[in-house]
């Protein structure tokens, strides 16, 4: 079967989260945008892993479903499915590797708590997993593997948003050239990287060593109305296993759904102090120096891809997977009426058309434009038409900024 899945999350109990995460909001928001796995996050975190437990119970297939004792209001009728659950986390590991200090984070996946316990039983000798969701551990990012590899042969480490500048595998800042400079011997067991909102495939699809690597979407969702801003398209058993098989060899691996990676907020270079955004060309002609103050620009995954890239743009491998390019339909319903995403007019307009047209995902793909006016408005489906064709203009994000995305007006 066909399913959406957004792996990568965070609880509240990482900084600079929403205080609403819990797994009855993540169930309701996973409906509401047609997501049908959803990570749990920071299964590192002793207070979070309690609350697993508590409300989370074996759902038969290798995964998790909310205990029935727990209620979910705010559904729809025409929004209402299964929600599952994978135990999911992200750590923060910073070490020192052939003479330069590393800052990789990495998604880590587990079959079951059992799993759970034996991942968290290790890193609590390294570092302190109550501090925050996402602990950060003096830790090689190739002992991590290790120690997932050696939780259970069913658990899985996915380098986390790779490219972004600071904190990530290939990221300019402090990351590396190569999978293999990384993991060395333990490369081949790394079989997918995380594209992260500043870049989509096609970009990815410019380094030649990673044709044979899945490349997984996720939303890194920091509240629940986030979730699905990226999300993986699995066609395979909706299961445990079925998930795993279809990452390790893309038989099961349909697609992404994708961000416009120039809304990312690493995509260009830039300077943020001096609101400075620059591609990558210009970058180069003022020798990575702000024009304006002359320090240091940081240097975006852009930039970055265009180092490391064996292929010109537009080339693609032979056995890459399609993606979708969204904009969550809060944006594009806000854009619209020239309101902002929390406001009351938004989120009414946003409850009434899915209301009447079903999940988000199903309405920002697949219902025809002449059902969609049943329930939107012209100008709403006009815009919804345009996203399809890639019809958008936009402003590239840079140095921790976010991008900014419009309709095109004319076409």
């Amino acid at each position: 079967m066909r399913f959406f899945a957004d792996l990568h999350i965070h609880s509240r109990y990482s900084m600079a989260t929403s205080r609403d995460l819990s797994p009855e909001s993540l169930s309701l928001w996973a409906q509401l945008k047609g997501i049908s796995v959803v990570g749990t996050g920071d299964f590192t975190h002793p207070a979070w892993l309690s609350e697993l437990r508590e409300r989370l119970v074996p759902a038969g297939n290798g995964l998790f479903r909310l205990n029935d004792r727990f209620s979910i209001n705010g559904v729809p009728e025409s929004c209402r499915s299964g929600v599952f659950f994978i135990p999911t986390t992200e750590i923060c590991s910073i070490y020192k590797k052939n003479g330069l200090t590393r800052k990789i984070h990495s998604l880590v996946l587990a079959p079951d708590l059992q799993a759970v316990e034996r991942i968290n039983s290790k890193l609590s000798l390294i570092g302190n997993l109550s501090s925050d969701g996402r602990p950060i551990l003096k830790l090689d990012a190739r002992e991590l593997l290790k120690i997932v590899m050696d939780s259970s042969p069913d658990a899985m480490l996915i380098p986390a948003h790779a490219w972004t500048p600071h904190f990530s595998i290939f990221g300019a800042r402090s990351g590396f050239d190569s999978l293999e400079e990384c993991y060395e011997d333990l490369t081949p067991y790394i079989y997918a990287i995380e594209t992260g909102l500043s870049s989509d495939p096609s970009m990815n699809w410019r380094i030649k060593p990673l044709d044979d690597i899945t490349l997984v979407s996720n939303s890194d969702a920091h509240s629940p109305s986030k979730l699905g801003r990226e999300a993986n398209i699995f066609e395979t058993d909706l299961s445990y296993t079925g998930i795993m098989k279809a990452i390790k060899d893309k038989k099961g691996f349909f697609g992404t759904l994708e961000f416009f990676p120039e809304e990312g907020k690493y995509h260009y270079d830039g300077h943020r102090a001096c609101g400075i955004g620059m591609h990558p060309k210009d970058t180069i002609k003022h020798n990575n120096m702000c024009p304006v103050c002359g320090r240091k620009l940081t240097v975006g995954v852009l930039h970055r891809i265009e180092e490391l890239a064996g292929r010109g743009p537009g080339e693609t491998p032979q056995n890459a997977r399609p993606f979708y390019k969204v904009v969550p339909l809060v944006e594009i319903i806000s854009g619209t009426i020239k309101r902002g995403v929390n406001t009351k007019g938004v989120r009414k307009i946003y409850h009434n058309i899915l209301n009447v047209m079903g999940n988000e995902f199903g309405v920002l793909l697949d219902v025809p434009v002449d059902d969609l006016s049943r329930a939107v408005s012209e100008e709403v489906t006009a815009a919804i038409y345009k996203i399809r064709q890639g019809k958008v203009n936009i402003t590239p994000g840079y140095d921790g900024e976010f991008g900014r995305v419009e309709i095109a007006q004319n076409g």
